[in-house]
């Protein structure tokens, strides 16, 4: 089944696309790029819950009947930061949404934050819509610890500043596998995967 990823990000298309073959599951995941590019979407819900809604909703209404859509929202939650940059995570630095930016300017607000106060999450929820409409919702979580300077050369975003706990290396150096085990997009998709094979 083609399984319609509400998002233009190719990095999230590719991981989506590893999970559902770790898990088994005969998804064909496609970015909106298939299907002309994701619909703008206003992300002002303040939830990352209702943020992946309106743009799983979105994407689906230019879809043909019956299409099933993915859409994730996810972001950083810094401890020190009260929680910020959170649903912000991909405009952190400017509307522009620009990775290397947002990065830098975590790593300089957190510069004078002492090594026992980065403590962070990343957050990820999906919102699956299947071919009438319905809307399937599952959470992930991992926490972690911030480094006080970007490592790594792998992954996208925040990674390279962030150790999951349990681990010394960041989401930046660890493999695809071990990440995808860990990460809060990975523990989601497991709940999607549970339930997916239930409905089978």
């Amino acid at each position: 089944m083609r399984l319609h990823l509400a998002s233009g990000n190719a990095h999230k298309a590719e991981e989506f696309a590893a999970l559902a073959a770790a898990a088994g599951l005969p998804l064909e995941v496609v970015s909106a790029q298939a299907v002309g590019g994701m619909p703008p979407v206003v992300e002002d819900t303040g939830t990352f819950a209702g943020n992946a809604a309106k743009k799983a909703r979105a994407l689906q209404a230019r879809l043909p009947a019956g299409a099933w859509v993915l859409a994730d929202d996810s972001g950083l939650c810094v401890d020190a930061l009260a929680g910020a940059p959170g649903v912000e995570s991909a405009y952190y630095a400017g509307p522009q949404g620009d990775s290397a930016a947002n990065l830098r300017r975590l790593v300089q607000v957190m510069r004078d934050v002492p090594a026992d106060q980065r403590g962070a999450h990343f957050a990820c929820v999906l919102v699956l819509r299947d071919g009438t409409g319905g809307e399937h919702v599952f959470a992930g979580r991992c926490d972690g610890t911030l480094r006080a300077a970007p490592t790594g050369g792998a992954g996208f975003g925040y990674d390279p500043l962030f150790v999951p706990a349990g681990q010394e290396q960041t989401f930046a150096q660890l493999p695809a596998a071990v990440k995808g085990e860990l990460s809060h997009r990975g523990r989601a998709w497991a709940q999607l995967a549970d339930w997916w094979r239930a409905r089978a």
